[in-house]
């Protein structure tokens, strides 16, 4: 990835902070970002008598699937003359729109597991695992931007080298991480926030969001090898 592209990890971490926290208010507790997250919301689930169960059930292999999916699928596109990234992009976007569309035709979702609430989940979910097949493949040296922990934890590691005066080889590494590190979760936790404002603030229509988040990392990827 070009390294004059800054935007664009932050407009996916952004992103998927937003699509995470309005899903979960929205959608019973369903992640559709942090997919593995669903593990323990369907305990609860479960235990607490609460729909959206058979959702977050399906999430997982709902994801593990477009994943792989979009893995075989992206070999192909360079035959076609079109860019793996970008087309992958183009392709996350309109499964937000669609999402988006659903949220705001069917919702609010009282019931989680309601067909209504499961299409728009899995729609969601689906875009997600774009995203991250989509960083996994073309954006690995760059901070994960779905899941925080990872990231939190690496940067209190490099808080304390930096802290500790540790070598200079150690601090060439750790410095512009760290910085590149704080900058996702502050990307990330800005989407949560924002997330749960707007759903508090205009319900399922601010599902129309996301996918005018993502559009201007289509272009900001158009660039990019095929």
């Amino acid at each position: 990835m070009p390294r004059n592209i800054l935007a664009l990890p932050l407009l996916m971490s952004l992103n998927a902070g937003f699509v995470d926290t309005a899903g979960f208010l929205a959608l019973q507790g369903l992640f559709t970002a942090h997919v593995t997250g669903n593990f323990v919301t369907f305990g609860a689930a479960m235990v607490n008598g609460t729909s959206g169960g058979l959702a977050k059930l399906l999430a997982l292999p709902v994801f593990c699937l477009v994943v792989v999916t979009t893995r075989m699928f992206s070999f192909l596109l360079p035959r076609l003359g079109l860019p793996i990234f970008r087309s992958m992009l183009i392709i996350k976007t309109a499964l937000l729109a669609a999402g988006g569309a659903c949220a705001v035709h069917f919702g609010p979702f009282a019931q989680g597991d309601s067909w209504q609430a499961i299409l728009t989940g899995m729609i969601l979910v689906a875009a997600m695992a774009i995203q991250n097949a989509a960083h996994r493949i073309h954006m690995s040296t760059e901070p994960p931007s779905t899941l925080m922990t990872g990231t939190t934890t690496q940067i209190m590691i490099d808080v304390a080298d930096v802290l500790r005066g540790a070598p200079a080889s150690v601090l060439t590494i750790a410095r512009p991480r760290l910085g590149k590190m704080a900058a996702s979760v502050v990307a990330f936790a800005l989407g949560c926030a924002g997330g749960a404002c707007l759903y508090a603030g205009f319900g399922t229509w601010c599902f129309l969001l996301p996918p005018l988040i993502a559009l201007p990392a289509v272009f900001l990827a158009k660039a990019e090898p095929k």
